[in-house]
C-alpha cells in the first residue's frame, strides 16, 4: 500500500506544481519544510486514497501479487517486493487510473481528475468560486462476484441459459465459479445477459 501511495502522491505532486500552488502549505496535514514531506501533496491524496486500497484488493484477488512475492530485508527491518510483482501491481494502477468516470458530462481519466480537482482548488483559493467539492465525481463500485450474482447463476436453469444462449460449457464453468470462495470476473457479454434476467425467489 505505501508503494501504491507513492504513485499517488507523484501524481498529486504533479497536478499542484502544473496548477501552480504551493505544495508545502496544507490545511489538513502540519507544514513541513522538509522538500519531500509537502503538506499539500498528502492532503489531495485523501479523497483518492481509495484508487489504491481498490488497487492493492484486486492485486491480491486476482493473484497477480501473492505472499511469495515479498521478502524481508534484515538490514533495515523491511519487507519489499520482487521487481516483476512491481511491475504487474504498477500495471494494475495505472490501469485503475485509466479507468473513466463521468464528471461534469465527459468520460474522464482519473490523473485528469485529479488535475481537474486541483485547479478547483486553485480558484477556490484565488476567490473565483465560492464553492469547492471533492465529493463528485462519486464512482460506482461494482464486484462481478457477489452473493447475489453467485445465487443467480447457481439457480439458473439451462432452458434460461439457453433463452439466453448461454452455451452449456460456460454455464458449467460459471456455476463452477460461482460455488467456488475464490474471486471471479465475467466476460462482459455474458455479464449483459445475466443482468437482463430476474429471478424469482
Amino acid at each position: 500500500m505505501n508503494y501504491g501511495y507513492g504513485f499517488l502522491e507523484a501524481e498529486c505532486r504533479m497536478a499542484i506544481n502544473v496548477t501552480g500552488l504551493e505544495p508545502s502549505v496544507g490545511f489538513l496535514h502540519d507544514f513541513s519544510d522538509y522538500q519531500t514531506k509537502q503538506s499539500l501533496v498528502y492532503d489531495l491524496q485523501e479523497p483518492f486514497r481509495w484508487l489504491i486500497d481498490l488497487s492493492v484488493v484486486e492485486a491480491f484477488e486476482s493473484g497477480k501479487l501473492d505472499l511469495h512475492d515479498f521478502y524481508f530485508t534484515s538490514d533495515d527491518y523491511r519487507y519489499r517486493f520482487e521487481t516483476k510483482a512491481k511491475q504487474r501491481f504498477i500495471d494494475l494502477i495505472r490501469e485503475r487510473f485509466n479507468s473513466g468516470v463521468r464528471y461534469k458530462g465527459r468520460v474522464l481519466k482519473w490523473d485528469t481528475v485529479i488535475r481537474e480537482k486541483t485547479s478547483e482548488l486553485a480558484s477556490f483559493l484565488t476567490g473565483k468560486t465560492s464553492r469547492l467539492d471533492f465529493e463528485e465525481p462519486s464512482p460506482t463500485l461494482q464486484r462481478f462476484d457477489s452473493i447475489e450474482l453467485r445465487d443467480r447463476i447457481i439457480r439458473l436453469s439451462s432452458e434460461e441459459a439457453k433463452e439466453l444462449k448461454i452455451p452449456k460449457q460456460t454455464l458449467h464453468d460459471l456455476r463452477t465459479k460461482a460455488r467456488d470462495e475464490q474471486p471471479f470476473r465475467l466476460y462482459g457479454k455474458v455479464r449483459d445477459k445475466l443482468g437482463s434476467l430476474t429471478l424469482q425467489p
